[in-house]
This record gives structure tokens, sequence and C-alpha cells, in this order.
């Protein structure tokens, strides 16, 4: 099957979506390609399924209440081996630092790029996801 623009559009957001609700890790793997995996966070690189499978715990343990907007997706190379993508999302969630007795608000308007591949299959799979700056919103916490 090719890859289409609405079909890279509604990964990205059900991609978000599967974060927001923290599924299961291997209700997320799905979405990512094993082999070549690189993603590069502010705190971390996590590389293949083991690398993000640490990182993913890390995360869903540390960050509540997480809710990604999709602003926009700009796809910068589509072609039947895969895409690149230039992705803005904001990320609003809470975090708890022991021993406070608050959570504190973060949010921020992460800038990425992605290149997803399409698998021998015929499924598209992302295996690069570079945040490439953060910017925070007013009265956001820092990272």
């Amino acid at each position: 099957m090719a890859i289409t623009e609405e079909a890279i559009r509604t990964m990205v957001v059900e991609w978000y979506r599967a974060l927001d609700r923290h599924d299961e890790l291997d209700d997320v793997l799905p979405y990512l390609i094993d082999e070549g995996l690189e993603m590069r966070f502010p705190e971390a690189t996590a590389r293949g399924y083991s690398g993000f499978g640490d990182w993913y715990k890390a995360v869903t343990n540390r960050f509540f209440d997480e809710a990604h907007t999709v602003k926009t997706v700009d796809i910068t190379r589509l072609d039947a081996t895969g895409a690149d993508l230039k992705v803005v999302v904001n990320w609003q969630c809470k975090i708890w630092n022991p021993p406070a007795a608050t959570s504190e608000f973060l949010g921020f308007d992460a800038y990425q790029t992605w290149e997803l591949v399409v698998t021998p299959e015929g499924e598209t799979r992302l295996k690069t996801y570079v945040v490439d700056s953060m910017e925070p919103m007013p009265g956001s916490g820092s990272l």
C-alpha cells in the first residue's frame, strides 16, 4: 500500500494519542521500526525498541495528565520508501517532583524532525524522531 499524506497525518495524531493515554509498550511499538530507530529527546537518545522501552517507562512514570496537540505536519519528502516531516506539537502535562507539596505545570511547543520508512510488508513506521527545540509556554516549569 502506498504511503499517503492523509495516512501520515493520521499516524502523527494517533502516535500522540497513544502517548497521552500511556498505552502499553506493546501497543506503542508498532509505530516504530526496531532496527535503526533513533529518538532524540531533550533528556536522552533512545535507540531500538529496547532504548525506546526504557525511555517510555521513565516518562510514563514521570509525566501525567499529558495532552499533545498537533499544530503542524509539514511533509518535506514523500516517496515509495517513506517520508520526512517537520512536526510542531504543543505538549502540556503535570509533573510532581518529590517532596514538593504540589505538582507543576509543563507546557511547550516542540519542534521535531521525523523520518518515516515503509517496511517490506508495506507498513509505515517511525525510524528517526528528533526534538529540534522546545519553546516554553507562559507559566511553564522547566524540564
